[in-house]
């Protein structure tokens, strides 16, 4: 069992896509199924059923009222509660899309791993800078972030299918970014939280 250099494009390919997963569940598979149509990417037997059109269809239908959906302050917050999970299996499924190339002995446990955990830690970010601007702006910027995130999930996604090495290399470097501002984060917690003694 060899892993090629096609199956190290299907990884990056699958991790890209994951991380966009964790700003918006529904953008990164409605891109990979019209890159798949479109004969850009190829997509593992098994999920060749997100380039047809029915699937494109509740997609694209899926994604708008997501992105609609984030624009209702409150709405949101709760939101980002059911998408955490959601993010994590759209990761999963969208990174093992891809894989065409992976033998499956791999790709089950990378899409897991990397596609499942990526999307995690992004949607983990993303909650935190909307839980930061909401508390900054009293959740009038939230709007704001909403649309950055789905422009950004877009981007990503379209990032992803164009440059999946380019890719993989930024989106390392945004979970290292990530990483260490909520370590930063729960340091300053845990320094604020001390009382001095008596």
């Amino acid at each position: 069992m060899s892993v090629t250099p096609e199956s190290l494009l299907g990884i990056a390919l699958g991790v890209g896509l994951a991380a966009a997963t964790g700003l918006r569940v529904f953008v990164p598979l409605l891109v990979a199924g019209i890159a798949a149509r479109a004969d850009w990417i190829s997509l593992s037997d098994s999920f060749a059923w997100l380039q047809s059109t029915p699937a494109l269809v509740t997609l694209g239908t899926a994604a708008i009222v997501e992105a609609l959906a984030y624009l209702i302050p409150g709405l949101d917050h709760i939101l980002d509660l059911i998408a955490g999970p959601a993010a994590v299996a759209a990761g999963i499924v969208v990174s093992a899309s891809v894989m065409a190339n992976v033998p499956p002995a791999v790709l089950w446990p990378v899409a897991i791993i990397a596609g499942g955990g990526i999307a995690g830690i992004a949607k983990g970010g993303a909650a935190l800078v909307r839980a930061k601007s909401g508390i900054a702006t009293a959740g009038f910027a939230n709007p704001v972030v909403s649309v950055g995130e789905t422009i950004g999930a877009t981007a990503l996604s379209f990032f992803a299918v164009a440059l999946p090495f380019i890719c993989l290399i930024a989106v390392v470097a945004l979970v290292v970014w990530i990483v260490r501002k909520a370590r930063r984060l729960m340091l300053a917690r845990k320094v604020s939280g001390q009382t001095p003694a008596d």
